[in-house]
């Protein structure tokens, strides 16, 4: 592949692992001033361009009129460096994609009795396993019925879509320094246990700051759980260069008219968020629907294999 492309008859060099880096982070590497011989773009460059554009005051759209400390005491506070380093791509995220969300609920009463069922082969105690790692194998499901889903849109205007063979997910961990999105990879040929295991110890590694930065990236979807915090539906930013986002919210019991009589059932709440210019309404209902039939009894033992 040609390292040169142009803008505005300007050529910008830059390697394939800038680029790469740019688009993870939203920015467009042709906008990047070159520190290296000829202008070549590298990584260096595309961090020096994020950090000055956070610092630019001309992105804070506010007309302040007056001071807050006109009308009461105040506290000025610095914020958290990985917020710092978040807010442009959030930005980037929700300006540039054409957000929709689709709420629903799945009922995973059957899956809940399963989990909470099992034991360690050895020592007969109750095995802990976090429902996260149940809806990563589901969802895994559903994306290989749905690829568009584990996709990534590159260059729009060429009318050219990235679809990924791969199915690493995405982890919204909630730390004292901020939220951040590690990576577990290739979850198709891990069970249960290693997906509940390696969730420890990555969002370990995140509250401790030992995660390398790379787990950050070349994700195929992401999941962000307020299941162990409270909340139903809300609308999660899709994390660029992904197309899809898939909230959760805390399970609770709900009365379901099940075979002519109201039956309590245990329902989980999903906010799924999708890129419309790849996935449409129509599709994203039946992603949904195949995701519930995931999480549901036809689908709960497997899962655990």
């Amino acid at each position: 592949m040609n390292d040169l492309t142009e803008k505005n008859n300007q050529n910008v060099l830059s390697s394939p692992k800038a680029r790469k880096f740019a688009r993870e982070l939203g920015v467009d590497v042709r906008d990047v001033v070159g520190s290296e011989r000829l202008g070549r773009v590298v990584e260096k460059d595309i961090k020096e361009f994020v950090s000055l554009r956070l610092n630019k005051k001309e992105n804070i759209n506010v007309n302040k009129e007056y001071e807050h400390s006109e009308f009461g005491k105040v506290e000025i506070k610095d914020i958290p460096r990985i917020k710092r380093i978040a807010a442009p791509h959030l930005v980037n995220s929700w300006k540039n994609i054409p957000h929709v969300t689709n709420h629903d609920e799945a009922d995973i009463t059957e899956m809940e009795e399963f989990r909470n069922s099992l034991k360690d082969i050895y020592t007969g105690e109750k095995k802990k396993i976090t429902p996260l790692a149940f809806i990563i194998k589901a969802l895994v499901s559903s994306m290989r019925k749905f690829p568009n889903f584990n996709s990534s849109i590159d260059d729009i205007e060429k009318g050219k879509i990235t679809l990924k063979k791969y199915f690493h997910i995405g982890i919204a961990v909630d730390t004292s320094h901020g939220l951040m999105v590690p990576k577990i990879r290739n979850v198709d040929k891990k069970n249960i246990n290693q997906i509940s295991e390696e969730l420890k110890k990555v969002s370990e590694d995140c509250r401790n700051l030992k995660i390398d930065k790379k787990e950050f990236f070349g994700g195929s979807i992401t999941i962000t759980s307020l299941g162990g915090i409270g909340g139903s539906f809300f609308t999660p930013i899709i994390n660029y260069p992904e197309v899809a986002i898939l909230g959760v919210g805390r399970s609770y019991k709900k009365q379901l008219f099940i075979n002519e009589k109201f039956i309590t059932r245990t329902v989980l709440p999903l906010s799924l968020s999708y890129d419309h210019r790849i996935i449409d309404g129509a599709e994203a209902a039946r992603f949904n629907n195949d995701l519930k039939d995931n999480l549901g009894s036809n689908f709960a033992y497997k899962l655990a294999i």
